[in-house]
């Protein structure tokens, strides 16, 4: 691990301030993913900005009827809230499918939506990747694929995103609430929130250089079936192969979104009025762009299955 300075922001103002002044600094506060990257010396910041003191951990009602959730809300605490248990059982249900406890307990909903993909070659510094060093290469690509994107993808990179809490959100339709140095602020759609690899894989937010995320905002529930089904390699403890989080209503209308397919959460809404046709018809307008290696084809034949689960049980 390399030398690093910290400090510690005393309001989102100075926090997002100390970024912008410094283009080496991140921000910690769980630190999940940071420490580990920072191990390796894949993420080398010069300086760390602890946000933990800032009192962003409020999960409260919004005058039109939805949740806003601070940036620093435990995923444990999420998960458990009993607003969200009630009203947003999809996001409670894709938190408890991630990590361990211990690691819920200490992770942040702003820290979730901004993890870093698990791609082997991504955490091999030896090997080429696009998204550590720009313009090396992709190893992924003719390499060890079994994992990793088969839609959305590009020539520079195929790897996934690995939140669970990030398809739920995406389902939801939820909004990321930010602050700039300048104080400005700034509501992102979560479907414009994270992007697509194209030629610069590296960039994977819409955020700029020093803006904070500060909170997430949730609109009014939507009713129906609350389901999310994450299919993976050991039944605990493990990213996603394929995810599916959905919300379907008792005539089969509903929402859908895949995890563990491409760069970002994935969701395709014309895709939506194909629920009540089922699971093929559903899955072929998702994956309808489909780039798959050799190796992960089988993920497109694992989202129909894995969506065709998720009606039956909503069916019951």
């Amino acid at each position: 691990m390399k030398a690093f300075s910290y400090d510690r922001a005393s309001s989102v103002e100075d926090a997002a301030k100390s970024a912008a002044a410094n283009p080496g600094a991140k921000f910690i506060a769980g630190g999940t993913n940071l420490l580990d990257l920072m191990k390796l010396e894949i993420e080398t910041p010069a300086q760390l900005i602890d946000v933990n003191g800032l009192g962003l951990d409020k999960i409260e009602a919004t005058p039109e009827g939805g949740l806003t959730i601070g940036a620093l809300a435990r995923n444990t605490d999420l998960a458990a809230h009993e607003t969200v248990r009630r009203d947003y059982g999809l996001l409670s249900r894709a938190l408890l499918a991630g990590a361990s406890g211990q690691l819920r307990n200490k992770a942040t909903t702003a820290g979730n939506l901004l993890q870093r993909t698990r791609c082997p070659y991504f955490y091999d510094t030896n090997q080429p990747c696009n998204k550590r060093q720009p313009g090396s290469g992709c190893s992924a690509i003719g390499g060890f694929s079994r994992q990793l994107g088969i839609v959305g993808v590009s020539d520079a990179c195929i790897a996934t995103h690995p939140s669970d809490m990030a398809i739920a959100m995406r389902a939801l339709d939820a909004v990321v609430e930010t602050i700039a140095a300048d104080g400005t602020k700034r509501s992102i759609g979560i479907a414009d929130f994270h992007r697509l690899p194209g030629d610069t894989p590296h960039v994977e937010t819409a955020l700029k250089a020093g803006e904070f995320i500060t909170a997430v905002v949730l609109p009014p529930p939507v009713g129906g079936k609350h389901i999310y089904k994450k299919v993976r390699d050991r039944a605990s403890y493990a990213f996603a192969l394929v995810s599916v989080g959905a919300i379907i209503q008792p005539d089969g209308t509903g929402r859908v979104a895949v995890g563990g397919v491409a760069h970002k959460p994935w969701r395709i809404e014309v895709a939506d009025s194909e629920l009540p046709r089922g699971a093929r018809a559903t899955s072929q307008v998702l994956l309808a762009d489909a780039h798959p290696t050799e190796q992960n084809r089988y993920k497109i034949n694992l989202v129909e299955r894995t969506l065709g689960a998720v009606i039956a049980e909503a069916r019951g």
